[in-house]
């Protein structure tokens, strides 16, 4: 019987980027069929910056990037907590790749047209509430907003300021989630109310279900809002935790940036060019 891609890595020694290189079956099987690599950005392309500030993708990164691109075999996707247009924007690709924005309730496409998923009736109102209440709390200048979310960053604040501002949003903001048709997530230095149902696995399972089965999809990503993703992927996919220290993931194999982001994306470029054969990503 044929090994899947899944239970192949989940023998490797600790799934570290020495293993990884060293998995033939893995190597060979990207090597003989086309493949859609799926890319989050902040924490994967990018270094995480303080809240409010841009960050640009590491040194190297739209370079290669941009030849994955040129690739007939190779289908390259953002996806990204971000509005769609800011991460081509931080990119700098002309053309821009396809990305998915605001965990999936975005979709720019390879010709540059946005789309947005329709907002439920009541979401936008609840946003507006969360809005108010940081505001009244003083707590407004460490929000994000991007279409139908609403994000409250921590990163870089002192450890006792951080765990207050996530005790008291927490708290006001899951109570008002369960009166409009939100829904209140985690992430590696803050929390974000979001439409229910709207996550990144969104995304990856409608590219996935219009795709072929022979096609791998690779998604690469750090926090947790990725490991909706990951669990979104097949058993022949393969589902990369990038991150400077390992964490609980469901995720088979672990890239420390940058350097080793650089080297796998090198690698997918070393890999001998096939053809398409004309098949839709």
């Amino acid at each position: 019987m044929e090994q899947t891609l899944s239970s192949a890595i989940a023998t490797s020694s600790q799934g570290t980027w020495q293993a990884m290189q060293a998995h033939r079956p893995l190597w060979a099987r990207l090597a003989a069929t086309p493949r859609t690599l799926l890319l989050d950005y902040d924490g994967t392309l990018a270094p995480f910056v303080p809240q409010g500030m841009r960050a640009p993708p590491y040194p190297g990164v739209p370079d290669l990037v941009r030849r994955l691109m040129r690739r007939p075999d190779t289908h390259v996707v953002l996806v990204s907590g971000r509005p769609a247009e800011l991460v081509a924007s931080l990119m700098g690709l002309d053309p821009a790749p396809e990305i998915w924005g605001c965990h999936g309730l975005e979709h720019l496409n390879a010709r540059g047209e946005l789309t947005r998923l329709p907002l439920a009736p009541g979401l936008q109102e609840g946003l507006d509430d969360a809005e108010a209440w940081a505001e009244a709390r003083r707590h407004a200048g460490y929000l994000e907003h991007k279409p139908g979310c609403l994000a409250m960053h921590v990163r870089g604040l002192p450890r006792a300021k951080a765990d207050f501002l996530l005790t008291d949003t927490a708290a006001a903001w899951q109570e008002i989630a369960a009166r409009a048709p939100l829904e209140l997530h985690a992430f590696d230095g803050g929390l974000e109310l979001r439409p229910r149902g709207v996550h990144k696995g969104h995304a990856v399972a409608t590219m996935r279900k219009d795709a072929s089965p022979e096609r791998v999809f690779l998604y690469l990503g750090d926090d947790k809002t990725d490991e909706d993703a990951f669990q979104a992927l097949g058993p022949r996919d393969v589902a990369v935790l990038v991150r400077g220290e390992h964490r609980p993931t469901v995720a088979a194999w672990w890239l420390r940036p940058p350097a080793e982001l650089l080297a796998f994306l090198q690698a997918l470029l070393d890999l001998p060019e096939g053809i398409n054969k004309g098949e839709s990503p």
